[in-house]
């Protein structure tokens, strides 16, 4: 792109008003693809990043005034479909007259001001994606939260947040209700329902008495766009903070390069709306111009989804491999993907069998990524890229990749070590914050000039990862982090556990899921151990998540501990994943 264009598109990206201002006028269109070529450079560290940013003025206001010129195909850039016959279709213009109202909704209703907190726990409706596009809007930060948290899960991250408001569904609201009043932050409450409940706003009523004109605040490329919060391996989950720049601008060179997407395509992640990757999708789908596409999909189903890929045109597919797993088991020849030409995965280790499979029964490759709720994309197998069965693949621009040791000193090829990223002397812009409030953290996650994954690789001669295993013990189950210390905690409130040690089990579905070591205390020793796993099952789904329980469960006489007393872990993991060597990697 010539200088002087370049030029003209930064000064659109660093206008606090080009479209949304009180008296500012649409700037002159430009070429979608010199557009998102500068939005891609900025991505990949080339060009600097712009001192004012806001995703929703900066790129989707852009594509609609693109869209009304002609310059994109007549797609819709959101499209939800509920299974049952419902569908919601909204090209830019329609997403963007829809997300003012819900920003005025935020700003007017709930009084929200620029740097407020939100929580945001709805499955997978319209709405998530609307107040998501709202919260940018109006400067909110928002903070996604699967809908499955507990009330103890919910006073935590309301307490901590301090978040003034909160949107859910009917299923979710009463949990709320129960821990509300011990949240002092916590001001204003919105129901997204057809149904009206006492001390709640109706959303989608105030939608649509709600203005279409709402003028985007001024924000800042480091203002705080997101929280997330993640699970850890002792003491509470930490918060992750990402800036409005770090994810509006730092997917779009994965959502090029990795994902594939043009403004043709329609992508489809089945990912919850409150894990990482439902954000990875808006951010990556959007400033290239793509539709996002979203099945309600109540529960995982296969042949739901089979039928969807079958019945709608979507071009490109991301699943979790826990979900590519339970696809392959089908007789995929009975399925026609006349549209699908680009399959992703990510979240946890994709096996070997599995890519084979797909690609052997659709035609197509499944291209692996890699990442974390801290960062964008870090490695990835990206398109036209050779793959090497079982690796995370290369590292992903703008981010310096490395194995180091302990000490941060890089390692040679082949050698095993901490995956890193480089932090210093300059930080990559699309890396998180902080851990909020919590300095200690930050700090401890830096070695040298770089931060610390906490997973562990090598990496070979051509550049490609190799997964390992990690440091930390967070289980990963089909996508969803636990922590171990959560569902110790909850054993150890039933009268029947002494002592208990969580860690990860391999699965052939779930990549792995959660085993409990438990030391029964004396007067329950002798009762039947198939009722009392069945009961401290129970018991541990009533306590938190019920997607956090103990899928395995074994009594024995005692836990292995360091002369310190400390609960050896590491061990009770390599004895369930003998010559395995390590078990699926983080979520991104």
């Amino acid at each position: 792109m010539m200088p002087w264009l370049r030029g003209r598109v930064l000064k659109v990206l660093r206008s606090a008003r080009g479209f949304c201002g009180p008296h500012g006028q649409p700037p002159p269109l430009l070429d979608p693809q010199d557009i998102v070529a500068t939005w891609e450079a900025i991505s990949l560290g080339r060009q600097p990043v712009p001192e004012y940013f806001n995703f929703a003025h900066d790129v989707l206001d852009m594509w609609s005034q693109l869209e009304k010129a002609g310059h994109r195909p007549p797609i819709p850039a959101f499209w939800w479909v509920s299974g049952a016959g419902a569908e919601v279709k909204w090209n830019f213009e329609q997403l963007g007259q829809q997300s003012r109202r819900a920003a005025n909704v935020l700003r007017d209703t709930c009084s929200l001001q620029p740097g407020d907190r939100m929580m945001l726990v709805l499955p997978r409706l319209p709405e998530w994606w609307l107040v998501s596009v709202a919260c940018i809007r109006t400067g909110a930060v928002m903070i996604p939260g699967v809908s499955q948290l507990t009330e103890k899960d919910l006073k935590y991250r309301l307490q901590a947040s301090r978040a003034k408001s909160i949107i859910t569904s009917d299923s979710l609201a009463p949990r709320v209700d129960a821990i509300s009043a011990d949240c002092p932050s916590l001001q204003t409450k919105l129901l997204v329902s057809d149904s009206s409940r006492p001390g709640w706003m109706n959303f989608r009523e105030l939608l649509r008495e709600a203005s279409t004109e709402h003028n985007c605040v001024r924000t800042k490329s480091q203002d705080p766009l997101a929280i997330y919060f993640t699970s850890g391996t002792t003491g509470a989950p930490k918060m992750v903070e990402h800036s409005q720049a770090s994810y509006g601008l730092g997917f779009v060179a994965s959502g090029r390069r990795w994902v594939d997407l043009t403004k043709s395509d329609i992508f489809w992640n089945t990912s919850d709306t409150g894990w990482v990757k439902a954000a990875w999708t808006l951010f990556s789908a959007w400033p290239n111009g793509s539709c996002i596409f979203v099945h309600e999909l109540p529960r995982v189903d296969a042949k739901v989804i089979l039928n969807t890929l079958s019945s709608f045109p979507i071009t490109t597919l991301c699943c979790v491999p826990t979900i590519f797993r339970l696809l392959v088991q089908e007789d995929l020849t009975r399925y026609q993907f006349q549209s699908l030409r680009h399959c992703l995965t990510g979240g946890e280790a994709l096996n070997p069998d599995v890519r084979e499979k797909w690609k052997s029964q659709v035609g197509l490759e499944l291209h692996e990524g890699y990442g974390q709720s801290e960062t964008v994309v870090i490695c990835a197998n990206s398109k036209g890229m050779k793959i090497k069965s079982g690796s995370m693949g290369k590292a992903s621009p703008p981010y310096d990749v490395q194995i180091v040791d302990d000490e941060g000193n890089i390692l040679s090829p082949g050698e095993e070590g901490n995956v890193a990223v480089r932090v210093r002397p300059v930080q990559p812009f699309c890396f998180f914050s902080c851990y909020l409030d919590n300095p200690e953290k930050t700090e401890a996650s830096e070695r040298g000039d770089f931060y610390i994954t906490g997973d562990r690789a090598h990496k070979d001669k051509d550049g490609y990862f190799w997964f390992m295993g990690r440091n930390d013990d967070v289980i990963n189950s089909s996508s969803y982090r636990i922590g171990p210390v959560e569902v110790e905690s909850a054993l150890a409130e039933h009268p029947a556990v002494l002592e208990a040690a969580v860690v990860s089990s391999p699965d052939p579905i779930r990549g792995e899921v959660v085993k409990a070591f438990i030391v029964l205390s004396p007067t329950y020793s002798s009762q039947d151990p198939e009722k009392l796993t069945r009961e401290l099952q129970e018991h541990v789904k009533r306590v938190t998540a019920p997607y956090k329980y103990p899928r395995k469960v074994t009594f024995v006489s005692e836990l292995p501990k360091t002369v310190s007393g400390k609960i050896q872990r590491s061990k009770l993991r390599s004895q369930e994943w003998g010559e395995t060597r390590g078990s699926p990697r983080k979520a991104p």
